[in-house]
């Protein structure tokens, strides 16, 4: 089977968003696994940041990563996938001017969509920030992003994070992201279908939710209803894939089968013990 183009991935992404459906994500963190979710029938996958901090530097969410290794990674899926794939361009790498070459390097890459996030850099060390930086500059950053975009025909999606804002405050940011062009919204921190009704209602373009398996929210059909056309349930699929590796090495220097999760596994053999260590020396965190 031949490899599509990828603008044509683009046009099947913006096709999926203007159905009346709703569609789950699959979490695609290298070619194979592109590969494997195209055939198994999923219309979309994502390259999740968390999830390719953790296979290109084994490194915990603490935005280490880098545009260069980022893209590298997306370039690799964009090579050989066979359905459209949404990047995690988590705040677009910096200011205004750093998500203009976010876009034109995750363009390049192959990429169908991508989200860019209000959050304010840096991060707080020990966790993903959920600080936002304020509207007027997240503007900026949005109509950056437009305007750095070469193919119309890729979405640039905008996030923001309804579980640390009021609805009005939710509602304007929304409403001005849309008013500025994107193609989408992002939305993470919805906490059932009255708190998506009460914003939904207020966005007339597509709807992306990262919902991390949230059950007040498995209904897809009311999902659809009110906008949904992505959801984002996590990457159970990447955790699956360092559990197995796990177990097949274990087995083969034939060590007894551990109590271990794949997420406990994934932090065991990240470096987050270290990045703690380097914290405490270089910035006096203490956790």
């Amino acid at each position: 089977m031949a490899t599509p183009s990828q603008h044509d991935l683009r046009n099947d992404f913006r096709a999926l968003l203007a159905t009346k459906k709703c569609y789950y994500t699959a979490s695609t963190f290298d070619p194979m696994s592109a590969r494997i979710a195209a055939d198994l029938g999923f219309e979309v996958g994502i390259l999740g940041g968390s999830v390719a901090s953790l296979q290109v530097l084994a490194a915990p969410d603490f935005a280490l990563i880098t545009l260069s290794e980022f893209t590298e990674q997306a370039t690799r899926i964009g090579r050989v996938a066979r359905l459209p794939i949404i990047a995690d361009a988590d705040h677009g790498y910096g200011n205004a001017l750093n998500v203009m070459r976010t876009i034109t390097e995750l363009e390049r890459a192959g990429v169908a969509a991508l989200t860019i996030e209000d959050t304010l850099l840096p991060a707080k060390y020990g966790r993903k920030s959920t600080d936002l930086i304020p509207l007027e500059e997240a503007v900026g950053k949005i109509r950056a992003a437009l305007d750095a975009r070469i193919d119309p025909a890729m979405c640039i999606i905008a996030r923001t994070n309804a579980g640390q804002l009021t609805d009005e405050q939710t509602i304007e940011r929304v409403k001005a992201y849309e008013a500025e062009g994107v193609d989408g919204i992002c939305m993470v921190g919805i906490r059932d279908f009255d708190h998506l009704e009460k914003i939904s209602q207020h966005v007339s373009i597509p709807l992306m939710l990262i919902a991390y398996g949230n059950p007040e929210l498995e209904d897809r059909e009311r999902l659809a209803e009110l906008g949904v056309r992505i959801v984002v349930n996590g990457h159970a699929a990447y955790f699956a894939a360092i559990k197995a590796t796990y177990d097949c090495l274990r087995e083969q220097r034939g060590i007894a089968e551990g109590k271990l999760n794949a997420s406990e596994l994934s932090t065991r053999y990240s470096t987050l013990e270290e990045n703690r260590v380097w914290a405490s020396k270089y910035m006096d965190v203490q956790e």
